[in-house]
């Protein structure tokens, strides 16, 4: 029998510079979603929360709170990106490109766009990436970049790694 570990997030080896990593599987997005994040968050603009309203603007129904599709674009990129960070060091340029209603489903992409050694530690690397969110009809909704701090593959602390385990 052949037990094969999945890891969870990659070494700062495992990064390589204008590489395009694709997350899967998809998100779709429902009304209760939206209604429990935006009154969770305490975001109580009527274009996320009644209905009536939303549906006599320009946009004809509900627009999907924004923070809540960065929090799922976020989410859906943690397994391949930042499962075994050490830190997230910084978000920049959001952008929200199209609207997102609820319905939708979104995918992602991550490119590498660059990486560095820690100037201070042998032990892990600096990492920057540029996610784009895009919905099932291939529209760019959303786009952003972070730095994160990664760990060097021999200074990872995470359960499992590439290896096969055969007994």
């Amino acid at each position: 029998m052949t037990i094969i570990h999945t890891p969870f997030g990659r070494a700062f080896e495992d990064f390589v510079e204008g590489d395009v990593i694709k997350h899967w599987p998809g998100r779709t997005i429902t009304e209760a979603d939206d209604l429990f994040f935006s009154l969770m968050a305490l975001n109580q603009h009527p274009l996320h929360i009644d209905s009536h309203f939303a549906s006599q603007t320009n946009f004809g129904e509900n627009l999907v709170n924004g923070t809540l599709v960065f929090s799922i674009a976020v989410g859906m990129t943690v397994n391949d990106i930042s499962g075994a960070a050490i830190a997230m060091l910084e978000y920049e340029n959001v952008k929200h490109l199209k609207p997102t209603f609820r319905g939708d489903t979104l995918y992602a992409s991550t490119k590498i766009l660059s990486k560095r050694e820690s100037s201070s530690k042998n032990d892990r690397g600096i990492v920057r990436v540029e996610t784009v969110i895009t919905n099932q009809r291939e529209e760019d909704v959303m786009s952003y970049q972070r730095k994160l701090l990664i760990s060097k593959a021999d200074y990872l602390q995470r359960p499992y790694t590439h290896k096969r385990i055969t007994h």
